[in-house]
């Protein structure tokens, strides 16, 4: 019973119902597997105890080799992609243990609206139970040094959580964890 002796409304869990109908067979290639060039970006995504989350869904978004988007509204006109098959978006539910897998091809620098570059990186939307809304960050790559360094949105990041925005080359592609709250959070954007 309540303060004022009513009863109390049970909690619930805010979703997510995403396998009813958000992930799909190609979801996971950015380009189709077997594609020259392409490598896998795998990960677990963990909760604030470090605990999986089985029921998470991973989207990225990218530019192709060449630094153009897939889509009409590329602010330098709309390309035919660099790479025969890539889409530039993603999408894959975690599994059991929280893991994803991506397969894509290197995204090439973009132009920044301020007149610099920005660095090669995906753009991750990730959706789990309890997150009102998406939580957004990014995946940089760990062979990039100078275009990191030049990045405006990474040099915004406080120096100590840059690491959490930057993948881990492993055979056969990349490792980026995401962890969702706690010690060593990933940097998620207000956008």
């Amino acid at each position: 019973m309540s303060a004022q002796g009513l009863p109390v409304t049970p909690s619930q869990t805010v979703g997510p119902y995403l396998a009813i109908g958000l992930p799909w067979e190609d979801g996971p290639f950015v380009v189709p597997e077997g594609t020259p060039g392409a490598f896998a970006i795998s990960g677990v995504v963990t909760d604030g105890d470090g605990a999986p989350v089985p029921d998470a869904l991973i989207e990225t978004w990218q530019a192709d080799p060449d630094g153009r988007f897939a889509h009409p509204d590329d602010p330098r006109g709309p390309a035919a992609p660099a790479v025969p098959g890539f889409r530039g978006f993603g999408r894959c539910p975690t599994d059991g243990q929280g893991r994803y897998r991506i397969v894509t091809v290197r995204p090439g620098p973009l132009p920044d609206p301020g007149g610099g570059t920005e660095a090669p990186h995906l753009d991750v939307s990730v959706f789990a139970r309890g997150l009102l809304n998406r939580v957004v960050t990014r995946i940089y790559f760990p062979d990039e040094e100078a275009a990191n360094a030049a990045d405006p949105v990474l040099a915004a990041v406080e120096p100590g959580r840059r690491d959490t925005l930057v993948a881990v080359a492993e055979p056969g592609g990349f490792r980026f964890d995401i962890r969702l709250r706690g010690d060593r959070e990933t940097v998620f954007f207000d956008v």
